[in-house]
């Protein structure tokens, strides 16, 4: 089992940016594919980035291409988010994921491939 703390969300403007963390413990967090999801209001929850146990692969939803970045840091068991650019449809509940795999260099994007959640942090950007 692996516990996620996110921290870092918060209301910012139009254009600024924002650094979302996860902090994993339990069993080994350096085993797990790690990802961020976000749920704004009355949506489904959505994939925004994923990044594979080894940090070598990444990949992002093409809404948030180019604006944000997943990287993680396996001695502090510690996975990040780095928004910039940010917009009001970035508004959301931001969550961080895990699932245990033994592939160094898989990605996973879709939510019911994983099995640990954090409780989520705010993002709201104000126009």
């Amino acid at each position: 089992q692996v516990q996620l703390v996110e921290s870092g969300g918060g209301l910012v403007q139009a254009g600024g940016s924002l650094r979302l963390s996860c902090a994993a413990s339990g069993r080994t967090p350096s085993s797990y594919a790690m990802g961020w999801f976000r749920q704004a209001v009355g949506k489904e929850r959505e994939f925004v980035a994923t990044i594979s146990r080894s940090g070598g692969s990444t990949s992002y939803a093409d809404s948030v291409k180019g604006r944000f970045t997943i990287s993680r840091d396996n001695a502090k068991n510690t996975v990040y988010l780095q928004m910039n650019s940010l917009k009001p449809e970035d508004t959301a509940v931001y969550y961080c994921a895990a699932v245990i795999t033994a592939a160094q260099a898989m990605v996973y994007l879709s939510r019911r491939t994983y099995d640990h959640w954090g409780q989520g942090t705010q993002v709201t950007v104000s126009s």
